[in-house]
């Protein structure tokens, strides 16, 4: 049988995966030279939240219908941060006649634009979105997001649900 550590432990993993991914975007950008495109920076935003949320998990260590509640947490995270990313990836393999064309820089969209028409804008996608400039073992940056979301996401949920 296999035994699963403890929520606690659980959940300061789960922090810490995610802490190691942001720490690895930034290297990157900055050491890498990988400018990332405005999709890149919504998933980071969730690998950041996704982060905080096994934090104050961790931190908190509830009672099991607390931990229940951070599972939806990390859920609603989980889901979001895939989406984003499969959408990402759906854009990288496009054919190149069907890639959009590139946008504006993703401050200039949010300074100039509403809340919901920068949002579809940028879920639109754009020419840099679709950029493969980074992969691992055949698979981009987006993909492996996707990846850290759906096993950090299901890992999260079922250690604090079966709490």
């Amino acid at each position: 049988m296999v035994t699963l550590p403890n929520r606690r432990l659980a959940n300061y993993l789960g922090f810490s995966v995610c802490g190691v991914l942001i720490v690895y975007a930034y290297y990157a950008e900055f050491f890498q030279g990988l400018e990332p495109c405005p999709l890149c920076i919504f998933q980071r935003v969730g690998v950041v939240v996704m982060g905080l949320i096994f934090l104050a998990a961790a931190l908190h260590h509830p009672s099991p219908s607390g931990a229940r509640a951070y599972s939806i947490l990390i859920a609603l995270i989980a889901i979001t941060g895939a989406v984003v990313s499969a959408r990402h990836v759906w854009l990288q393999h496009l054919p190149a006649d069907q890639v959009p064309a590139c946008g504006p820089e993703l401050e200039y969209i949010f300074d100039v634009f509403s809340f919901s028409e920068a949002l579809k804008m940028v879920f639109s996608g754009s020419g840099e979105c679709a950029d493969v400039s980074w992969e691992f073992l055949g698979l981009g940056m987006p993909a492996w997001v996707l990846i850290f979301f759906l096993l950090l996401g299901v890992a999260g949920v079922i250690r604090n649900w079966t709490a």
